[in-house]
């Protein structure tokens, strides 16, 4: 029996990507068969270290033991991707669900139905909302807290993500620039150890997430002993509940930069490290890979049968050119 991820190949950091490699590699630590699977024979991701095993091609064989993992981004109607075969729709954002599905049609329409597992309490009672009839089991996301961590010195700056709100990024560049006691450092394209190290050593992480089921950014941040300024975003609304949080209403650039320099510079040692145990307590490896091991349980009593697989790369491909992502053909 084999636990198969179907990973979309992303030249740039997505924090759904890292997701699905730790999944498997929780899995093989547990002494499952797991593999992530992309179909460019070699293919490496240039953000982060991918520890466990690979599989590649566009087609597979998928035995009727196997479990495939699919995520929401490549789904279509008409299109399933090994029919029969024994699956789950790993949904790690509920507002992405219907990006590439135009229809009306029950979703998805597979036959064995799959399970479906969600990153947050929002997004699993969404899920729930959405599809009645399928079991919807929460998998939180884990937090490396050894790699993200307080470091040595902490400074006077602020980090920013700015991907996903490019335009409210230029506004707030130039009112932060316009305060001498702001100094920012910018995240784009930065490599996992790049964005540890960053946040590692900066005071205020500024949550620029849209639309977000989870906001991983805003955990690593916590973890880091960063305060986070911003905004929630959905279903990061459980993220806002931690110490050291302070949530900013949407899209208000001003008063995002008179909170930044509020909490900027008032700095609390004792929050930072309330906000890191936080997550320790909510986020750690071992909390994902007992929910992950009990979904997986789940899946598995389902029925599948063997199939041909074939990775829906097209699909993500699809919707990463509908977000700007970009991918890899």
């Amino acid at each position: 029996m084999t636990i198969i991820y179907a990973a979309p190949e992303v030249p740039v950091p997505v924090g759904g990507v890292r997701v699905l490699a730790r999944h498997v590699e929780l899995l093989v630590e547990a002494g499952h068969d797991a593999v992530l699977w992309c179909p460019t024979p070699g293919y490496r991701f240039p953000f982060f270290d991918c520890a466990g095993p690979m599989l590649s091609g566009t087609e597979i064989e998928v035995s009727a033991d196997d479990l495939l993992v699919l995520p929401e981004v490549g789904i279509k109607p008409g299109a399933e991707p090994a029919p029969g075969a024994r699956k789950v729709i790993f949904n790690q954002n509920h507002f992405h669900m219907f990006a590439t599905w135009d229809s009306d049609a029950e979703y998805p329409g597979w036959d064995p139905a799959p399970s479906v597992w969600a990153v947050s309490g929002e997004s699993a009672a969404v899920l729930s909302r959405l599809v009645p009839s399928l079991p919807v089991e929460l998998v939180p996301n884990s937090v490396d807290t050894a790699l993200f961590r307080p470091g040595d010195r902490r400074e006077w700056t602020v980090a920013v993500m700015p991907r996903k709100r490019p335009q409210e990024y230029a506004l707030l560049k130039r009112l932060l620039g316009a305060d001498s006691r702001v100094s920012v450092r910018e995240l784009t394209g930065a490599t996992e150890h790049e964005v540890a190290r960053v946040l590692g050593e900066t005071s205020v992480f500024v949550a620029l997430g849209d639309h977000e089921s989870f906001g991983l950014p805003v955990a690593e941040a916590l973890a880091s002993g960063c305060h986070v300024v911003g905004y929630p975003a959905g279903g990061g609304a459980e993220l806002f509940t931690a110490p050291g949080t302070f949530e900013v209403p949407d899209a208000r650039p001003l008063l995002l930069v008179e909170e930044i320099v509020r909490v900027l510079g008032a700095p609390d040692e004792r929050v930072r490290a309330a906000s890191r145990a936080w997550i320790e307590e909510r986020h750690t490896r071992e909390v994902t890979r007992e929910a992950l091991l009990k979904a997986v349980d789940v899946a598995l009593a389902r029925p599948g049968s063997a199939a041909r697989a074939t990775h829906p790369m097209a699909a993500m491909m699809e919707f990463a050119a509908k977000r700007g992502v970009g991918a890899r053909a």
